[in-house]
């Protein structure tokens, strides 16, 4: 595993800014989003729950971990396991290998990074206009949604980090 580089701590270090700038604007009924795409969809991450967003220079591969694992990255001397949404969603891989986005999150103890097609806008919201869950959404993905809203020409799912990242232990 290597270190990050300067640019890249640079810009894990913008977001966390960016994220205390969303948590100070948020109030009791508003929750603030990280947009994230994975396989043109739209999904939203709770600000409060992300720690950085990180483009890794290498992500070492962990020999027999499970499909979703793609391996792991050092971050500032913490080791980071990396998720492929991709693959925890049942989706293809993706087909261009351009840079690796990643959005970490913690669980517990444990810091988790999401390898994502691309990192969208932090975007606040009511919480009023979370819905529920659509009966026509893919049951693997109503396990790990907490809603859905409608934005302009799109529909975001809100991921459930908890249940995104219980693999069943």
């Amino acid at each position: 595993m290597t270190e990050m580089t300067p640019a890249t701590q640079s810009r894990a270090v913008a977001s966390t800014d960016a994220q205390h700038q969303a948590n100070a604007m948020q109030s009791a009924d508003e929750q603030v989003f990280v947009t994230v795409y994975v396989a043109d969809q739209l999904f939203g991450l709770a600000v409060e729950r992300v720690q950085d967003i990180l483009i890794p220079e290498k992500v070492a591969r962990i020999p027999l971990a499970p499909p979703e694992v793609a391996g792991s990255i050092n971050l500032r001397g913490r080791i980071v396991t990396v998720i492929d949404v991709r693959t925890r969603l049942g989706l293809p891989p993706k087909k261009s290998k351009g840079n690796i986005m990643c959005v970490t999150v913690e669980q517990g103890q444990e810091l988790y990074s999401l390898q994502v097609d691309s990192v969208g806008n932090v975007q606040s919201l009511p919480v009023s206009r979370i819905e529920p869950n659509p009966s026509t959404l893919d049951p693997r993905w109503r396990g790990i949604s907490s809603g859905v809203v409608r934005l302009e020409g799109e529909l975001m799912v809100v991921l459930d980090i908890d249940a995104f990242l219980d693999f069943g232990n």
